[in-house]
């Protein structure tokens, strides 16, 4: 039976859910990878929990009621085994140092922070492995980001880190771009749609709904961020079109990507509810983008694009028949474009958003850990 010892950061939907998911999946992954999967220690922004006892781990009965009590919306330094913290790095420092000889720690970020950065380049500087939910690392400077996905300037590491769920949750992403890459398949261009918040607003639009209407909608059904904004303005999007841009060899910063949100930046300065009282100014230009793009036999998509060392993320309008053009609803699409995937596209389409979806990511990423 092989151990792997686990440092979670970051107890939120998608922590909740892994931790979860970890308990669940015990039996399968004793049976089918004679694999224990031992958690030493979790984080929030508050505080953490460390085991007492290494060799076990924190127990079942005691990560059922972390998520419990995250859940209620507590942090960890308020529990009862918890402790003060406001420095991931040495948590991962003391989880690391613990560990008994030949075994090894992959350290977890569920996070949406930047905070988590120097714990996960102490993980890879001290041998050990680490698994990202949280793209905002990949996305800061590019020498962190070939820290923590490269072993060497020239030479990939592709046994110490994973980040799947960076770029549509669930969807394999990422591991189809790595693949083609490893065939020497030129990757020529990739669009997508990185957001299902943005493609259930643009289907409403397609569908004749208003722009005010449509985000009114989503506001109240908890689609969108608190602040709608923060889906609106294309940010995430930009990121997870960087990592990709990152991960074909392009040495760009955020910076370089360009990025139009679906609002003025004259916006960005009302409180929520007179961003929301204003959208209705821009019910009009939208309605007539649309009607622009169905002239052509076209349609408006939120897409991002990575193609002649640009990343572009913005409006676009795409030809009806195409992948893109016919994706409805909230699903993620990646199209790939390459030497060989050409005319056709390879396509990647699925769920990709959702704290389930997400967390089962970083659980197949953490058994794909431990054999590498």
């Amino acid at each position: 039976m092989k151990r792997l010892n686990l440092v979670v950061l970051g107890i939120g939907g998608v922590g909740r859910s892994l931790l979860q998911q970890i308990v669940v999946n015990r039996s399968l992954h004793t049976k089918q990878y004679q694999l224990n999967l031992s958690v030493q220690a979790v984080c929030d922004r508050s505080g953490a929990i460390s085991a007492e006892d290494r060799s076990a781990g924190l127990g079942d009965d005691t990560l059922g009621q972390v998520v419990e009590f995250k859940a209620s919306g507590k942090g960890l330094v308020e529990h009862s085994q918890g402790i003060a913290q406001d420095d991931p790095t040495k948590i991962v420092k003391q989880a690391i140092a613990d560990q008994a000889a030949n075994q090894e720690t992959v350290v977890v970020d569920c996070t949406a922070t930047e905070a988590t950065v120097s714990a996960l380049t102490l993980a890879i500087d001290m041998g050990q492995k680490v698994a990202l939910a949280n793209k905002i690392p990949l996305t800061v400077q590019q020498e962190v980001y070939s820290r923590l996905t490269t072993a060497g300037a020239t030479e990939r590491d592709l046994g110490r880190s994973r980040w799947e769920t960076t770029v549509g949750a669930g969807l394999p992403v990422i591991a189809t771009l790595g693949r083609l890459i490893a065939s020497g398949d030129a990757i020529q261009r990739i669009a997508g749609t990185f957001s299902g918040t943005l493609g259930y607003v643009m289907t409403g639009l397609q569908e004749g709904k208003l722009l005010s209407e449509i985000v009114r909608e989503a506001y109240d059904l908890g689609y969108t961020e608190p602040d709608p904004r923060d889906d609106l303005g294309g940010i995430d999007v930009a990121r997870k079109a960087l990592i990709l841009a990152r991960g074909i060899g392009w040495a760009l910063e955020m910076d370089d990507v360009q990025v139009e949100g679906l609002y003025p930046s004259s916006m960005d300065a009302l409180s929520i509810s007179e961003f929301m009282d204003a959208l209705p100014e821009l019910d009009s230009s939208f309605q007539q983008r649309i009607q622009d793009a169905a002239a052509q036999g076209k349609v408006l998509r939120y897409a991002a694009t990575v193609e002649d060392g640009q990343c572009r993320v913005m409006p676009t309008v795409v030809h009806a028949d195409s992948p893109l053009g016919r994706l409805t609803g909230t699903d993620n699409l990646a199209e790939f474009h390459t030497t060989w995937y050409s005319p056709n596209p390879l396509v990647v389409q699925g769920r990709g958003a959702g704290v389930e979806a997400t967390a089962a990511g970083v659980l197949s990423d953490i058994v794909e850990l431990a054999y590498t």
